[in-house]
């Protein structure tokens, strides 16, 4: 059956409209973002005890997440910095420098009414222990979620976690 321009078209937008949505990485037997190779070349470097090379390679996965749209390699890119910092002398400045990356993940979790993200990036400010960013992402995800109740569930799934309370029933 042999589709028309304006047919055409319209599959070309609605395809690039999912693999926006979904991300190149969601899509069955891509390869993975260059990012996420990056993180792992991390965590190996980490596992062998070679930090200079762990180093180069967070540079590499932090690069990719930034270039890349999505807030998720840069979730990764945050907790793989941490990680760093749990092998170096001092905490504080990796844990700083990973808030600005949850920072920036957030933003374009918003941006893109990304409730996951909004709710990712909440799960990485408590890991930091920062209220005020997790209660600012809580706000965030609440206007996300408004009217879905399934969304509106995640949410308060995720508060009562957050609060050490027994989860509901269904969480």
């Amino acid at each position: 059956m042999a589709l028309d321009k304006q047919s055409c078209a319209l599959a070309v937008f609605v395809l690039s409209a999912i693999l926006g949505a979904v991300g190149p990485s969601r899509v069955a037997g891509a390869p993975p973002p260059s990012w996420a190779i990056h993180v792992r070349e991390v965590d190996d470097a980490l596992t062998r005890g070679d930090a200079q090379a762990a180093v180069r390679a967070w540079r590499d996965a932090h690069g990719a997440a930034l270039a890349s749209e999505g807030w998720d390699g840069l979730l990764e890119v945050g907790d793989a910095y941490r990680r760093l910092g749990e092998v170096a002398r001092s905490r504080e400045p990796f844990e700083a420098g990973a808030r600005e990356i949850y920072l920036t993940a957030f933003s374009r979790a918003r941006r893109q009414q990304s409730l996951d993200g909004v709710l990712r990036a909440a799960e990485a400010f408590a890991a930091l222990g920062d209220r005020a960013l997790v209660e600012q992402s809580l706000r965030v995800a609440e206007a996300l979620a408004a009217g879905d109740p399934e969304a509106e569930a995640d949410v308060g799934a995720f508060v009562r976690r957050w609060a050490g309370e027994p989860p509901a029933r269904g969480d």
